[in-house]
Protein backbone atom coordinates (compact mmCIF):
# COMPACT_ATOMS: atom_id res chain seq x y z
CA UNK A 1 0.00 0.00 0.00
CA UNK A 2 1.89 3.40 -0.69
CA UNK A 3 2.22 5.51 1.91
CA UNK A 4 3.77 9.37 1.90
CA UNK A 5 6.84 9.29 4.01
CA UNK A 6 9.18 12.29 5.25
CA UNK A 7 12.49 11.13 4.30
CA UNK A 8 15.97 12.90 5.21
CA UNK A 9 13.84 15.63 7.30
CA UNK A 10 12.26 16.77 3.77
CA UNK A 11 9.07 16.17 3.64
CA UNK A 12 8.74 14.30 -0.41
CA UNK A 13 5.46 12.35 -0.80
CA UNK A 14 5.33 9.13 -3.24
CA UNK A 15 1.41 9.29 -3.99
CA UNK A 16 -0.42 11.00 -6.51
CA UNK A 17 -2.07 13.32 -4.24
CA UNK A 18 -4.79 16.06 -5.25
CA UNK A 19 -6.67 19.07 -3.07
CA UNK A 20 -10.19 19.71 -4.07
CA UNK A 21 -10.98 23.27 -4.38
CA UNK A 22 -14.37 23.97 -4.38
CA UNK A 23 -15.31 28.05 -5.82
CA UNK A 24 -17.92 30.39 -6.11
CA UNK A 25 -17.03 34.06 -6.77
CA UNK A 26 -13.11 33.52 -5.05
CA UNK A 27 -11.12 35.51 -7.88
CA UNK A 28 -9.73 37.51 -4.98
CA UNK A 29 -8.63 34.81 -3.44
CA UNK A 30 -7.77 31.75 -5.77
CA UNK A 31 -4.50 33.04 -7.50
CA UNK A 32 -2.42 33.32 -4.02
CA UNK A 33 -4.32 30.15 -2.84
CA UNK A 34 -2.81 27.72 -5.71
CA UNK A 35 0.64 29.30 -6.06
CA UNK A 36 1.05 28.85 -2.44
CA UNK A 37 -0.05 25.32 -2.60
CA UNK A 38 2.37 24.59 -5.49
CA UNK A 39 5.33 25.82 -3.47
CA UNK A 40 4.95 23.67 -0.83
CA UNK A 41 7.72 20.81 -0.09
CA UNK A 42 5.55 18.06 -1.13
CA UNK A 43 4.23 16.86 -4.36
CA UNK A 44 0.26 17.92 -4.57
CA UNK A 45 -1.57 18.88 -7.40
CA UNK A 46 -5.35 20.78 -7.71
CA UNK A 47 -8.29 19.92 -8.67
CA UNK A 48 -10.23 23.24 -8.64
CA UNK A 49 -14.32 22.76 -9.10
CA UNK A 50 -16.10 26.08 -10.29
CA UNK A 51 -19.46 26.50 -10.17
CA UNK A 52 -19.78 29.32 -12.96
CA UNK A 53 -18.63 32.21 -10.65
CA UNK A 54 -19.96 35.59 -12.09
CA UNK A 55 -16.89 37.22 -10.58
CA UNK A 56 -14.54 34.80 -13.13
CA UNK A 57 -12.83 32.54 -11.06
CA UNK A 58 -13.39 29.84 -13.64
CA UNK A 59 -11.36 31.85 -15.75
CA UNK A 60 -8.47 32.50 -13.18
CA UNK A 61 -8.57 28.15 -12.91
CA UNK A 62 -8.36 28.29 -16.68
CA UNK A 63 -5.40 30.30 -17.02
CA UNK A 64 -3.90 28.86 -13.88
CA UNK A 65 -4.21 25.20 -15.56
CA UNK A 66 -2.62 26.31 -18.45
CA UNK A 67 0.23 28.16 -16.25
CA UNK A 68 0.50 24.68 -14.79
CA UNK A 69 -0.49 21.65 -16.93
CA UNK A 70 -0.66 18.88 -15.04
CA UNK A 71 -0.43 20.30 -11.37
CA UNK A 72 -3.67 21.64 -11.63
CA UNK A 73 -6.81 21.07 -13.47
CA UNK A 74 -9.67 23.15 -13.58
CA UNK A 75 -13.42 21.51 -13.63
CA UNK A 76 -16.79 23.91 -14.28
CA UNK A 77 -19.98 23.24 -13.97
CA UNK A 78 -23.17 25.27 -14.80
CA UNK A 79 -23.96 26.97 -11.53
CA UNK A 80 -23.71 26.97 -7.91
CA UNK A 81 -25.50 23.44 -7.13
CA UNK A 82 -23.72 23.21 -3.53
CA UNK A 83 -20.50 22.19 -1.19
CA UNK A 84 -21.31 18.55 -1.54
CA UNK A 85 -21.57 17.80 -5.34
CA UNK A 86 -18.55 20.06 -5.83
CA UNK A 87 -16.49 17.50 -3.93
CA UNK A 88 -18.03 14.43 -5.61
CA UNK A 89 -17.03 16.14 -8.57
CA UNK A 90 -13.46 16.89 -7.45
CA UNK A 91 -13.30 13.05 -6.24
CA UNK A 92 -14.34 11.82 -9.44
CA UNK A 93 -11.77 13.73 -11.19
CA UNK A 94 -9.12 12.91 -8.90
CA UNK A 95 -9.92 9.15 -9.20
CA UNK A 96 -9.63 9.44 -13.25
CA UNK A 97 -6.32 10.86 -12.32
CA UNK A 98 -5.70 8.13 -10.30
CA UNK A 99 -5.20 9.85 -7.23
CA UNK A 100 -4.06 7.01 -3.85
CA UNK A 101 -4.87 10.74 -1.50
CA UNK A 102 -7.80 12.78 -2.12
CA UNK A 103 -7.90 16.43 -0.21
CA UNK A 104 -10.45 19.16 0.26
CA UNK A 105 -9.78 22.67 1.68
CA UNK A 106 -11.98 25.84 1.61
CA UNK A 107 -10.72 28.88 -1.10
CA UNK A 108 -10.88 31.47 1.33
CA UNK A 109 -7.85 30.81 3.64
CA UNK A 110 -9.78 29.59 6.58
CA UNK A 111 -8.17 26.50 5.41
CA UNK A 112 -4.10 27.84 5.24
CA UNK A 113 -1.38 25.74 3.23
CA UNK A 114 1.11 25.43 5.76
CA UNK A 115 -0.49 22.64 7.35
CA UNK A 116 -0.93 20.56 4.29
CA UNK A 117 2.58 18.57 4.89
CA UNK A 118 1.27 17.52 7.54
CA UNK A 119 -1.73 15.94 7.62
CA UNK A 120 -0.10 14.01 4.16
CA UNK A 121 2.65 12.62 6.45
CA UNK A 122 -0.44 11.38 8.68
CA UNK A 123 -2.08 9.29 5.94
CA UNK A 124 0.76 6.58 6.77
CA UNK A 125 -1.34 5.67 10.05
CA UNK A 126 -4.56 6.57 9.15
CA UNK A 127 -7.20 6.90 6.40
CA UNK A 128 -9.28 10.37 7.40
CA UNK A 129 -7.01 12.81 8.35
CA UNK A 130 -9.28 15.88 9.48
CA UNK A 131 -7.80 19.75 9.99
CA UNK A 132 -9.29 20.34 13.29
CA UNK A 133 -10.33 23.38 15.28
CA UNK A 134 -11.29 21.31 18.67
CA UNK A 135 -8.31 19.40 19.33
CA UNK A 136 -4.81 20.33 21.36
CA UNK A 137 -2.80 22.99 19.65
CA UNK A 138 -5.95 23.73 16.70
CA UNK A 139 -8.06 26.84 17.56
CA UNK A 140 -9.73 30.08 15.48
CA UNK A 141 -8.16 33.63 14.29
CA UNK A 142 -10.60 36.76 14.02
CA UNK A 143 -13.69 34.62 13.55
CA UNK A 144 -16.73 36.42 14.91
CA UNK A 145 -17.92 35.36 17.81
CA UNK A 146 -21.55 34.18 17.12
CA UNK A 147 -19.77 32.04 14.13
CA UNK A 148 -17.76 30.42 16.55
CA UNK A 149 -20.56 29.55 19.13
CA UNK A 150 -22.66 28.24 15.51
CA UNK A 151 -19.29 25.87 15.50
CA UNK A 152 -19.07 24.58 18.84
CA UNK A 153 -23.31 24.27 18.93
CA UNK A 154 -23.10 21.96 15.65
CA UNK A 155 -20.26 19.83 16.72
CA UNK A 156 -21.66 19.30 19.73
CA UNK A 157 -24.72 18.01 18.17
CA UNK A 158 -23.19 16.01 15.86
CA UNK A 159 -21.39 14.26 18.26
CA UNK A 160 -24.42 13.59 20.64
CA UNK A 161 -26.74 12.53 18.00
CA UNK A 162 -25.00 10.77 15.61
CA UNK A 163 -21.90 9.48 17.69
CA UNK A 164 -19.33 10.93 14.94
CA UNK A 165 -16.19 11.07 17.76
CA UNK A 166 -14.51 13.56 15.70
CA UNK A 167 -14.30 16.97 17.37
CA UNK A 168 -14.25 19.14 14.52
CA UNK A 169 -17.04 17.16 12.10
CA UNK A 170 -17.82 20.21 10.11
CA UNK A 171 -14.55 20.81 9.07
CA UNK A 172 -14.02 20.89 5.47
CA UNK A 173 -9.91 20.81 5.51
CA UNK A 174 -9.61 17.10 5.18
CA UNK A 175 -7.43 14.21 3.36
CA UNK A 176 -9.18 10.70 2.28
CA UNK A 177 -6.74 8.06 1.23
CA UNK A 178 -8.34 6.66 -1.81
CA UNK A 179 -9.88 3.28 -0.54
CA UNK A 180 -12.05 5.16 1.97
CA UNK A 181 -13.96 6.82 -1.10
CA UNK A 182 -14.54 3.93 -2.96
CA UNK A 183 -15.86 2.03 -0.29
CA UNK A 184 -18.50 4.45 0.04
CA UNK A 185 -21.64 4.93 -2.11
CA UNK A 186 -20.89 8.36 -2.95
CA UNK A 187 -23.62 8.78 -5.62
CA UNK A 188 -26.34 7.56 -2.43
CA UNK A 189 -24.87 10.55 -0.08
CA UNK A 190 -27.90 12.61 0.37
CA UNK A 191 -26.45 16.08 1.88
CA UNK A 192 -25.10 18.54 -0.88
CA UNK A 193 -24.63 21.49 1.35
CA UNK A 194 -21.94 21.60 4.10
CA UNK A 195 -24.19 19.04 5.75
CA UNK A 196 -22.00 16.52 3.47
CA UNK A 197 -18.91 17.25 5.45
CA UNK A 198 -20.91 15.59 8.75
CA UNK A 199 -22.61 12.89 6.65
CA UNK A 200 -19.05 11.68 5.42
CA UNK A 201 -17.79 11.59 8.56
CA UNK A 202 -20.36 9.38 9.98
CA UNK A 203 -19.79 7.29 6.92
CA UNK A 204 -16.28 6.97 7.24
CA UNK A 205 -16.62 5.86 10.90
CA UNK A 206 -19.26 3.64 10.33
CA UNK A 207 -16.89 1.62 8.05
CA UNK A 208 -13.83 1.33 10.27
CA UNK A 209 -11.53 3.66 9.05
CA UNK A 210 -8.73 5.30 11.31
CA UNK A 211 -10.21 8.85 11.67
CA UNK A 212 -7.09 11.59 12.83
CA UNK A 213 -7.43 14.94 13.61
CA UNK A 214 -4.32 17.68 13.43
CA UNK A 215 -4.59 20.47 14.39
CA UNK A 216 -4.92 23.62 12.91
CA UNK A 217 -5.71 27.58 13.33
CA UNK A 218 -8.77 28.20 11.51
CA UNK A 219 -8.82 31.89 10.32
CA UNK A 220 -11.96 33.92 9.10
CA UNK A 221 -11.25 34.35 5.11
CA UNK A 222 -8.95 37.26 3.97
CA UNK A 223 -11.21 37.97 0.65
CA UNK A 224 -15.24 37.89 -0.18
CA UNK A 225 -17.97 36.77 2.28
CA UNK A 226 -19.08 33.95 3.67
CA UNK A 227 -21.52 30.90 2.10
CA UNK A 228 -22.88 30.04 4.65
CA UNK A 229 -26.77 30.35 4.64
CA UNK A 230 -30.00 29.72 6.73
CA UNK A 231 -30.80 27.28 4.63
CA UNK A 232 -27.53 25.62 5.18
CA UNK A 233 -28.02 25.71 8.80
CA UNK A 234 -31.75 24.12 8.49
CA UNK A 235 -30.05 21.47 6.26
CA UNK A 236 -27.29 20.65 8.87
CA UNK A 237 -30.45 20.18 11.09
CA UNK A 238 -32.25 17.79 9.01
CA UNK A 239 -28.53 16.00 8.52
CA UNK A 240 -28.22 15.19 11.96
CA UNK A 241 -31.43 14.12 12.93
CA UNK A 242 -31.27 11.92 9.89
CA UNK A 243 -28.39 10.03 10.92
CA UNK A 244 -29.02 9.94 13.94
CA UNK A 245 -32.48 8.27 13.28
CA UNK A 246 -30.46 5.68 11.27
CA UNK A 247 -28.01 5.67 13.97
CA UNK A 248 -30.67 4.45 16.51
CA UNK A 249 -32.33 2.07 13.92
CA UNK A 250 -28.70 0.42 13.98
CA UNK A 251 -28.21 0.89 10.12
Amino acid sequence: MARCEFATGKPTCNLNTYVIIPTYNEADNLTQLVGEILVLPIAVGVINVDDNSPDGTGNLADALAAQHPGRVLAVHRSAKLGLGTAYLAGFERAFDLQADCVMTMDADFSHHPRYIPAMVEKSAAADMIIGSRYVAGGGTSRVPFHRRMLSRWANITARLVTGVKARDATAGFRLYRREVLESIDLERIFSSGYSFLIEMAYLVQQRGWRIVEVPIVFEDRREGTTKISRQEIFSALYTVARLGSRRIRGR
